[in-house]
């Protein structure tokens, strides 16, 4: 019978699973639901976690369409490490890069109670250990760098399994120069402004030397605004035309703003 998959958010349990003891009609019920729910949902592979049942029990269906029974999984000996994306049922189309390792020993009963042993490597060896994760009630977030785990957060708050550079951010790093712009620009008006209340006249020239300072260190943090935002946009690939736009835009107003300011400026400091 095909059973329901347990699927994100729904969690999975905070039980661990449970050793089988008894080799009867139940477990061999639980083995026959597990190939059905495989074949109709066309997996590689399911844990008997991931749908609502807590015994050690893991289906892998082989490439000639039998199926490997493993009851009572554990795994005994490992080497070698391997970084792959993964993709889990529980997380339906979403993936995230995983390390594993590359090859694996595990013992296991077979459905005749039969104590039997496995060696695998490779796509095999990482299957295993995401579905032996299922039986301690975790999935492979709990394998993620906290890098990737970030990445993947993100992944479940949009939704559809898109990296980093196929989503459009609110925010960017480029905003942080912007905002240091703006604050020198109205350091800046500050100063004119203040001179306004300076009659001393080798004070004012002092006062144009600043603000000629400061003229160029915003124009330089603009032109660094205008590099650095056309790397941050690369990254994003899927709004880099309204980004291409914005940054163009906001570096026009800038300019224009900076521009004034340098008028008023001159005639307020500079034609003293």
């Amino acid at each position: 019978m095909t059973r329901e998959i347990i699927q994100y958010p729904t969690p999975l349990s905070v039980e661990f699973g449970v050793n089988v003891r008894l080799f009867n009609e139940e477990l061999f019920a639980l083995i026959e639901d597990l190939k059905d729910t495989i074949n109709e949902n066309n997996l590689e592979a399911l844990s008997a976690f991931q749908i609502g049942n807590y015994k050690n029990v893991i289906v892998v269906k082989n490439e000639d369409g039998s199926f490997l029974e493993l009851i009572n999984p554990s795994l005994i000996a490992h080497s070698g490490k391997i970084s792959k994306e993964e993709k889990t049922a529980y997380y339906g189309d979403l993936s995230a890069k995983i390390t594993r390792f590359e090859n694996v020993s595990l013992v296991y009963q077979d459905a005749d109670a039969k104590n039997c042993s496995l060696r695998a490597e490779g796509d095999l060896a990482i299957l295993l250990q995401r579905k032996l994760d299922y039986l301690f009630g975790a999935t492979f977030i709990q394998k993620m760098s906290a890098d990737e785990r970030d990445k993947f957060e993100l992944k479940l708050e949009y939704g559809t399994d898109i990296g980093m550079q196929d989503y459009c951010p609110t925010t960017f790093f480029r905003d942080k120069i912007l905002k240091a712009i703006n604050i020198m620009m109205l350091l800046m008006v500050g100063l004119v402004v203040g001179s306004l209340f300076v009659s001393e006249a080798s004070i004012v020239e002092k006062l144009w030397q600043y603000q000629t300072y400061a003229i160029v260190f915003v124009l330089v943090l603009n032109i660094f605004y205008f590099v650095y935002a056309q790397y941050e946009g690369k990254k994003y690939v899927a709004c880099s035309s309204c980004q291409i736009g914005n940054i163009l835009g906001t570096l026009f107003i800038s300019l224009i703003k900076l521009s004034l300011l340098c008028l008023i400026s001159y005639f307020v400091l500079g034609s003293v």
